[in-house]
């Protein structure tokens, strides 16, 4: 259905895009600090307690997963489900207004997440590190959330849900289910009257708060920085390359193949740990069946471009998107076979790990949120991007950038696993542990200049739409290409 005189409201998209930038520079300057920390320990003095590695690690983790990233979702779910669901949010004042207090409500609590993380109140939870106050301020915003997605699905005029929507959907209820059952707590001061009010115990203890903790700290990934952007992928690479999606079914059976086999795997964190061995196995192969519905997605994107492929030469904004799906099988590959048990044994605890959550995050995730929001500028501002040689010049620093950070983390881990295990003709341990960490000096700097040619990316990423909102030349008229639904 064609809506020509349907004018769309992008209030709420532009304030979480900008939001998604802010967060984006923040939260990856400092990732890039920490980094240089790791290679330069004397970095660790320089703001006192404040600036360690330890106080500003979970300030890096979150803002980069629940301040980038979910930005970067809010903002293209408010402005691809108006254009396919065929409904501006402005027809309903009580749907608009939700959505501007789902922006403010969620500014406040990432506000009070900084101040907090940086005054030492943590969980210490992986990816929950949020205390119990910033729990509950967190079911409002996601509820707010919910509230205007399902309001503006009961306002569509177009009937079919195309499969953003569903994607968008499942990001909803997975998190929703994963956050309330992982985030169980007890607020001490109200059992003991002793200590600080902003202090909890998990309900859970031992194998079963672990056990817990990482059915969410996985799914955690698949609901945040999968789910929601394959979302992104399926509405603005058809989109911007006016080519449609390769293949519905495929679609629709990767989606089902990522809700029923993504949330089973979260045992693979607890390898050779006290959690029944049955488990653990299952977390292994549901790991590895993983990789179908996840390369299912990855192909459908990449099927897309079938016959269009000279268009990575003419648009930038398809080199990312293409690139992040590329980056997206290579994550989907790397971490099952980090997964398998005889793997595992040389990965743990390594620095391979986080060099595959970095090639996952940096390569998949911010790519198509950066991607994204340089398709949606033209839109908000009827202008015409400021840059494409910026945007391309942009691309070729970040990606040399995350190359320099996964190849050298790829190099440290398997040299530590290496030298972990590494014992002499007697049966002794051939190295000690700061043997490996004189090692991996060199791997770490190169870590470091990765993330910090990421973060000039980041600057040039804003510049250019900034310069956007202010570009003198105007656009008459949308720019016209195919797209899903016709939106």
């Amino acid at each position: 259905m064609q809506n020509a005189a349907l004018e769309y409201d992008y209030t709420v998209a532009k304030w979480f895009t900008y939001l998604a930038i802010t967060f984006g520079i923040v939260g990856m300057t400092i990732g890039t600090y920490i980094a240089f920390e790791l290679a330069f320990p004397e970095l660790n003095n320089l703001f006192g307690q404040y600036g360690t590695f330890s106080r500003l690690r979970p300030i890096h983790t979150n803002v980069v997963a629940f301040g980038f990233t979910l930005s970067g979702i809010f903002a293209t779910f408010y402005y691809v489900a108006q254009r396919v669901l065929k409904v501006s949010i402005a027809e309903s004042k009580f749907v608009h207004g939700v959505g501007k207090l789902h922006f403010w409500l969620y500014l406040a609590l990432a506000a009070w997440m900084v101040v907090s993380e940086l005054l030492g109140f943590t969980t210490s939870k992986e990816y929950a590190e949020m205390e119990w106050p910033l729990d509950l301020l967190t079911v409002v915003v996601w509820v707010l959330w919910g509230t205007a997605m399902f309001g503006l699905i009961g306002m569509r005029r177009e009937k079919t849900l195309y499969i953003s929507m569903w994607y968008y959907i499942a990001t909803f209820l997975g998190v929703a289910m994963l956050y309330l059952f992982n985030n169980m707590e007890v607020p001490t001061y109200f059992v003991t009257g002793m200590g600080s009010w902003m202090h909890s115990v998990s309900m859970y203890s031992g194998t079963n708060d672990a056990l817990v903790q990482w059915w969410y700290g996985h799914n955690a990934v698949a609901f945040v920085f999968t789910v929601p952007i394959i979302a992104i992928i399926y509405y603005f690479l058809p989109k911007e390359s006016g080519q449609p999606v390769f293949s519905y079914k495929l679609s629709l059976l990767s989606f089902w193949g990522l809700m029923f086999v993504y949330l089973w795997a979260g045992g693979h964190h607890l390898i050779y740990s006290t959690v029944p061995d049955w488990m653990q196995t299952m977390g292994s192969i549901f790991s590895v069946i993983l990789i179908l519905p996840s390369w299912g997605s990855a192909i459908n994107m990449l099927l897309t471009m079938k016959g269009e492929w000279n268009q990575l030469k003419e648009s930038p904004l398809i080199k990312f998107m293409v690139l992040a799906s590329t980056f997206y099988m290579l994550s989907t590959l790397e971490g099952p076979i980090q997964a398998i048990k005889s793997v595992n044994a040389l990965a743990h605890f390594t620095d391979w790990i986080p060099g595959h959550v970095h090639d996952g995050t940096l390569g998949w995730v911010a790519f198509m949120i950066i991607a994204a929001s340089l398709h949606m500028a033209p839109r908000f501002y009827k202008r015409e991007i400021y840059s494409k040689k910026l945007m391309e010049m942009q691309f070729w620093i970040q990606t040399t950038g995350i190359v320099l950070y996964f190849s050298s983390m790829w190099i440290a881990g398997i040299t530590q696993g290496m030298m972990w295990r590494a014992v002499d003709q007697y049966g002794n341990l051939a190295y000690s542990f700061i043997d490996t960490v004189t090692v991996l000096h060199p791997y770490y700097t190169i870590r470091a200049i990765g993330g910090l040619l990421f973060v000039v990316g980041l600057f040039m990423w804003a510049y250019n739409f900034v310069k956007t909102m202010q570009s003198d030349k105007v656009l008459e008229k949308e720019p016209a290409f195919a797209s899903p639904m016709g939106a």
